[in-house]
């Protein structure tokens, strides 16, 4: 192994078998993912995932409604507001009916009240919106440093301005979806395909749904852990897992919700409230795991996971490259 300190040759050549010289996942073999994949399983009660991901909940619980404000406020810039809602029945089956009902319930109101007009008391009451919302995604970055093994090295202003930005990307990529909703239908009809927009919308938004919820989770593992940034083929594979696991868990719940999972009957009023924090609580625990699939795979090998120049184990800045996970039998 070129370059390699004494303690990774000595590992590869005691651990044979397992992937410690894999230069991606794929190259691990069956032995070695059964290691990953148990040491996944304690992680989950080691870290607290589940109640871990409830506190996560509540904060994003706090930073939903700001989050809305400003989706509304910055949309009105362009368009009416309140033609949001009308676009909230194309994520039926997907998120359930309470998550629905609480967001449109909330983007009325806001669409209501609010000034959309370009001044100081917009711009301040955007900033206050922005900055609330902040508090979930800061709790999202706290969560992944505990599964990464990782303590927050980044400063305030570091820290604030990185999910700060994440927070803006994700409204900025809701305005474009809603407007890719209008959008694409006047396209199809400009091109005669104007019949065939309602199937054309149905099939095409699963896959390039799957597309974009796994690309922004790769941004996700890469820049919130406070660590060196992982290798992009580091991070696909917990990516790839927590898209697909996050559509087929939400179709499923939201699906439950509607037939079997009567809220109202059970909380009143809270009801939606209840039913969109459940489903929130479900998508933060498969975020995390997909994180720990991330963190236990590079923990497999001894080579260097980190971006930049190669270095030895103990000088690359993430205990899960600097480290080697415990084999599991």
């Amino acid at each position: 192994m070129p370059g390699g300190d004494e303690r990774a040759v000595g590992v590869i050549h005691a651990q044979r078998g397992r992937g410690r010289s894999a230069r991606t996942p794929s190259e691990i073999p069956e032995r070695g993912w059964k290691d990953i994949l148990l040491r996944i399983w304690k992680n989950i009660g080691r870290d607290r995932v589940v109640v871990v991901a409830a506190g996560v909940t509540f904060y994003s619980i706090l930073a939903v409604f700001p989050a809305i404000a400003a989706l509304v406020a910055l949309y009105g810039l362009f368009a009416d507001p309140a033609t949001i809602t009308s676009h909230l029945d194309s994520i039926a089956g997907l998120v359930p009916g309470g998550a629905i009902e609480v967001m449109r319930d909330q983007i009325t109101r806001v669409a209501s009240q609010g000034s959309t007009t370009l001044g100081l008391t917009f711009i301040v009451s955007l900033l206050v919106s922005l900055w609330s919302a902040n508090a979930g995604m800061k709790s999202l970055f706290d969560a992944l440093n505990l599964v990464y093994n990782e303590s927050e090295k980044r400063g305030l202003v570091k820290l604030n301005l990185m999910s700060l930005a994440f927070t803006v990307l994700t409204i900025v990529f809701v305005l474009v979806a809603i407007g890719a909703m209008v959008v694409v239908p006047i396209v199809l009809n400009f091109l005669g395909l104007g019949g065939a927009t309602e199937l054309v919308v149905k099939i095409a938004r699963w896959p390039a749904l799957f597309i974009v919820v796994t690309l922004a989770l790769a941004f996700l593992y890469r820049y919130g852990p406070s660590r060196e940034k992982p290798r992009w083929r580091w991070i696909t594979w917990g990516s790839v897992f927590a898209a697909v696991a996050w559509l087929g868990v939400s179709i499923l719940f939201s699906w439950y919700a509607e037939n079997f999972g009567n809220y109202n009957k059970t909380y009143g009023s809270l009801g939606a409230i209840i039913a969109f924090m459940f489903w929130i609580w479900l998508s933060i625990i498969i975020v995390l795991i997909g994180g720990e699939l991330n963190a236990e795979t590079e923990h497999q090998t001894v080579r260097d996971t980190t971006t930049g120049a190669r270095k030895p184990m103990g000088a690359r800045g993430a205990t899960m490259a600097d480290t080697v996970g415990a084999p599991q039998d």
